[in-house]
């Protein structure tokens, strides 16, 4: 067995030895890799590299933007923003059949792309809508599987630290293409929910009974402008030059904090747990970005992407079958994996295969990051699905059978960004961020 073979087998071996065991993922693929790098390293040499990968890989500026982004959705999420958006969504969704279902759907792509979390949505969004959908009758399983279903748009709508994230790994990858070329995929995800929301719901004689008068529209329309703006600043400022991602996101916590100040939602007596929940939820990324920076150097020194793709290629060397074959991996994966590690691990083992197959990598990380959002969605660990059932006090076997026709209509959409690049290209080329 050569040297390569054997990091190999070390570094895959090793990680889920660690993973079993209950090891935190940052600590296995951190230790695991180091292991791979004693066996083509000597001592010395692997202790040294290891150290200096750990800094190289957080050696970014644009990492910044993670921390501040986090923040900004927390401070958002205690801050009374949700109501607002919610009634905004009302304008648009109130004459739909189900017309509350689909309030939620509207609500969970709006409050997603601002705060850029889908735990958050579906906690925020859910926990308003639930009560409400349930005390007009609504079947609590339905209501929570819309929105179970519709709460990860926000990961594909910007901002997205999921995104930045994969900007990271990537290498020179534009964050803001990546923000433009999620725009598409993300709508067309809630469009999709909503269309199964909308049958299921007329099957169910769940009418359309909350439209609006025209005064009541533009009251509602006035308070949410100030939300709304939000995503005009942030993407407005970052397209126009004004601002790079990293200082957007700065600016979305001043003026985050600017409206729970507006609204007097936020209690400031919660702002020190607020900051002490950011500084965790950023360590535990950033220490993961740090030891993946280990493993990607493991696997360029020993070749292991290049050994992949060859077994892909021996298989078939059909690109759509090995398309749908990097589908199928990581949606398997998405199911026991966070998206971020996800995006570390993988990220340098198929970007090459599918940039050989002629696929930029601006739609490859639109379809990495659609891929483990599915996943936050589906058991036995989507963060999401169990989120979204604590909100309603119901169990995932309760939600599960109603959950499934939406699962099918996003994995439609999946298959849609797959194979038609335009869907993730066209706003980003439109607008110059691609050459």
């Amino acid at each position: 067995m050569d040297a390569a073979t054997l990091a190999a087998l070390i570094l895959f071996s090793g990680s889920i030895f660690f993973l079993v065991i209950g090891a935190p993922i940052s600590i296995s693929v951190g230790l695991s890799s180091f292991a791979a790098m004693l066996s083509i390293l000597p001592v010395h040499g692997a202790i040294v590299t290891s150290a200096q990968r750990l800094f190289v890989g957080l050696d970014s500026f644009a990492l910044l933007a993670i921390p501040f982004f986090i923040l900004a959705g927390s401070i958002m999420n205690n801050g009374g923003i949700a109501i607002r958006l919610i009634n905004f969504s009302k304008i648009v969704s109130g004459f739909f059949p189900g017309s509350l279902a689909q309030t939620n759907v509207v609500s969970n792509m709006l409050f997603g792309s601002i705060s850029g979390s889908g735990v958050a949505s579906a906690a925020a969004i859910g926990g308003i809508m639930s009560p409400i959908q349930e005390k007009e009758g609504y079947d609590r399983a339905f209501s929570t599987a819309v929105n179970i279903a519709s709460a990860p748009t926000g990961m594909l709508i910007p901002p997205s630290n999921t995104l930045i994230v994969y900007a990271t790994v990537a290498g020179s990858v534009s964050v803001s293409a990546l923000f433009m070329g999620g725009y598409i995929p993300g709508l067309l995800w809630g469009i999709g929910v909503m269309m199964v929301a909308g049958i299921m719901a007329k099957r169910r004689g769940y009418t359309a009974k909350h439209s609006m008068t025209l005064a009541d529209a533009a009251k509602v329309t006035i308070e949410a402008i100030p939300s709304l703006s939000l995503i005009v600043i942030v993407i407005g400022g970052i397209l126009g030059g004004v601002f790079t991602a990293t200082e957007a996101s700065a600016i979305a916590v001043v003026y985050a904090l600017f409206l729970t100040f507006i609204y007097r939602s936020l209690d400031f007596r919660k702002i020190p747990k607020i900051l002490l929940d950011t500084a965790k939820m950023s360590s535990i990324v950033i220490f993961m970005l740090a030891t993946s920076s280990i493993m990607s150097w493991v696997m360029a020194f020993t070749q292991i992407p290049g050994m992949i793709a060859e077994s892909l290629l021996t298989l078939t060397d059909n690109p759509i079958i090995i398309l749908l074959i990097i589908n199928v991996i990581l949606l398997f994966i998405g199911t026991f994996m966070d998206p971020t590690p996800a995006v570390l691990i993988f990220t340098p083992i198929f970007l090459p295969i599918c940039m050989n197959l002629g696929m930029d990598p601006v739609q490859f990380g639109i379809l990495l990051v659609f891929n483990l959002s599915l996943g936050t969605i589906t058991p036995p660990v989507g963060p999401i699905l169990f989120t979204g059932c604590k909100v309603s006090g119901l169990s995932i076997d309760e939600v599960i059978k109603t959950l499934l026709p939406f699962f099918l209509v996003i994995l439609a959409v999946l298959m849609l960004v797959t194979f038609i690049p335009a869907l993730s290209m066209t706003i980003p080329e439109m607008m110059g961020l691609i050459k």
